[in-house]
């Protein structure tokens, strides 16, 4: 199983240094230094729809769990909700349990049950395991506030990833590019704290060892393939089954014993084949129009793959332009992105299944009015 253009060249992949993502550079890097400068520095006082200071304040408040309490974002990793190192003394007094209790796993199938369910319960919106492959880990970790840059290892007892989806919302999306959409997009960042940090906490309390990771520590789209949680889209994204690409990944590393699940394919590559909707409405063009390459664009790509890579470097530099905020073009026109039903659940049927039928349905995704722009100030009322 697993989508097998994604497999080609798969061995040829190298680890990653977290200093080259275009965040990073954005400190460091001259060429991309003034735009991380800007794209950072904060509300200008607009009073333009969908950027005004009311816009401001929902984005930081959708934001407050993870700078405050996770900074995954900000590649910091082992840091608060986010933190490796526990002490079981610690977990113990906190849970109120005696010190060296442990949970013997003698059914890894049912403690993989048993983990779902509670990620589940604790807010993911989909939930996959996988063998932690260390090729996904970054080789270097870049602490973008201090700048320290050192070699990044898990030590091998850490054998499995829960990897976890964590929906944004629909409606606030279809928004893109304004303060709005950047709000629900920081809300699944605190959502990926404080859903990976608690479940970390529950393996933990079993006597377990679990290390929680927003974006930082490990390249987050590969594990959460390897997962079974989706497919690589045209626009570099994870595109889920249920949610298409309008999801944030995070994940714990353990050593507790589990199941790995497989990965899947619903017919993503061939639909993107026929669909370039993210590359036609990105206003950076960091998406490719053309064929999928094992050849990176620039220092901010992972070569080694056959997949479409994106410019990270066009991507942040609209970022910079839109007064400080991200932009979400490519998951609002991504025919993907639906809310489920009869009729949206029958196209992902067709996609699987019929997918000669790939180049209608994109027709008719654009013809119906899908992904359009909505007005920001349409939440407001």
């Amino acid at each position: 199983m697993g989508n097998p253009r994604w497999k080609i060249g798969f061995g040829e992949a190298g680890r990653f240094d977290h200093k080259n993502t275009v965040y990073s550079r954005g400190v460091w890097d001259p060429a991309m230094r003034e735009a991380g400068e800007v794209h950072h520095s904060g509300h200008t006082g607009s009073d333009r729809p969908g950027f005004t200071l009311k816009d401001w304040a929902f984005v930081q408040a959708a934001w407050y769990v993870e700078r405050q309490f996770g900074k995954g974002s900000r590649g910091v990793g082992d840091f608060g909700l986010f933190k490796w190192d526990v002490d079981p003394i610690e977990v113990a007094k906190l849970s109120s349990i005696p010190p060296g209790l442990k949970y013997e796993v003698s059914d890894p199938a049912q403690m993989s049950r048993d983990i779902k369910a509670v990620a589940r319960a604790l807010g993911a919106c989909l939930v996959g395991i996988c063998k932690l492959d260390h090729r996904w880990l970054y080789s270097h970790r870049f602490h973008r506030e201090t700048l320290e840059h050192s070699p990044l290892e898990i030590p091998p007892e850490f054998e499995h990833a829960i990897v976890m989806a964590h929906e944004m919302d629909y409606e606030l999306i279809k928004s893109s590019p304004s303060y709005t959409s950047v709000a629900t997009v920081g809300d699944g960042y605190s959502e990926m704290a404080y859903v990976a940090g608690r479940l970390a906490h529950f393996i933990r309390i079993l006597g377990h060892k679990a290390i929680p990771c927003g974006n930082d520590t490990a390249l987050s789209i590969p594990l959460a393939i390897d997962a079974g949680l989706g497919e690589l889209g045209r626009s570099g994204i994870l595109i889920t089954e249920k949610f298409g690409p309008r999801v944030r990944l995070s994940k714990v590393f353990t050593n507790l014993p589990l199941v790995p699940d497989k990965p899947i394919e619903f017919g993503v590559t061939e639909f993107c084949d026929s669909c370039r909707r993210c590359a036609e409405n990105c206003p950076g063009r960091a998406i490719s129009f053309g064929e999928p390459t094992t050849e990176p664009l620039n220092i901010s790509n992972n070569g080694g793959l056959l997949k479409w890579y994106i410019n990270a470097e066009k991507c942040f530099l609209f970022w910079a332009q839109n007064q400080g905020g991200s932009c979400t073009n490519c998951i609002r026109v991504c025919p993907f992105n639906k809310p489920q039903g009869l009729l949206h659940d029958s196209a992902r049927f067709l996609v699987t299944n019929a997918p000669w039928l790939d180049s209608l349905l994109v027709w008719l995704d654009k013809t119906l009015g899908y992904g359009e722009k909505s007005k920001a100030e349409e939440f407001w009322r």
